[in-house]
């Protein structure tokens, strides 16, 4: 028997040994069967062995060389399991409906994100991440971001767990959490409105003191600002990181012809 696989800092790796908390995150990644999985990262496979009779197809994507021949090993007699060694984030995009699962890296984390977000045929990401991380994005904090926001319309973003530093090996310094990005069966805004959308977005997060009101006021007279915020129900004095998605949608409704 070989020594075992150490962790590799340049690839960020922080194994998942809790059989409990992998078998948490693999109810909330696939909840029902699903056709197709993608799974970020599959590492020793804790996570993969867990997902497989879950799916009828799981494509298990594993960067590091040194781990895939011990992974081909232990699902050979799995047909569903399809080993692919490489990196994820090359990979294209099936054209049918598919989900995403992984324990990521984390200093991969937003591009991660962003490969699922861009992907049309996506149906849900369920990653863990740093819990700072994915605080940020699903509001915890009672602050969102702009890339939530910005995809607000075709995607819902959740924080649907915690899993302790100790649950992984080597222990990173700190905990993660488990970050669910939904897309919606029917978005709230049509693709005709979705330039508009990026446009007020990109101008609120623009940034003049921090303030929403005032950063739209550069592009939008100011009595028009100030009708939208009370058909909005919002106070003219919020940080830009303070508005919620859906107050987004209100000023959009209310400010855009």
């Amino acid at each position: 028997m070989g020594r075992p696989t150490r962790a590799s800092r340049a690839l960020s790796q922080n194994f998942l040994t809790d059989r409990g908390a992998a078998a948490r995150l693999a109810g909330l990644a696939v909840p029902r069967p699903t056709p197709l999985l993608l799974e970020v990262g599959a590492g020793k496979g804790a996570l993969t062995e867990l997902l497989a009779p879950r799916c009828r197809r799981l494509r298990a994507y594993e960067i590091d060389s040194r781990l895939v021949p011990a992974l081909r090993e232990r699902f050979s007699d799995a047909p569903q399991v399809q080993v692919i060694e490489g990196d994820f984030l090359v990979a294209r995009p099936p054209r049918a409906r598919f989900a995403v699962a992984g324990n990521v890296p984390f200093s991969r984390t937003a591009d991660i994100v962003d490969w699922c977000l861009r992907a049309p045929a996506l149906a849900d990401a369920t990653l863990l991440t740093q819990l700072e991380y994915a605080r940020k994005r699903t509001g915890d904090y009672g602050r969102w971001t702009q890339v939530t926001v910005l995809s607000w319309p075709r995607h819902e973003w959740r924080l649907v767990g915690r899993v302790g530093r100790h649950s992984f090996r080597p222990a990173p310094r700190v905990d993660a959490g488990i970050l669910r990005i939904e897309r919606r069966r029917t978005p709230l805004l049509g693709p005709a409105a979705l330039h508009g959308w990026r446009h007020l977005v990109e101008l609120g997060f623009s940034g003049v003191g921090g303030s929403l009101h005032a950063s739209l006021c550069r592009a939008h007279p100011r009595r028009r600002v100030d009708a939208a915020f009370r058909a909005a129900g919002l106070d003219r004095r919020l940080l830009v990181g303070e508005v919620a998605p859906d107050n987004w949608l209100r000023l959009y409704k209310a400010l855009m012809p």
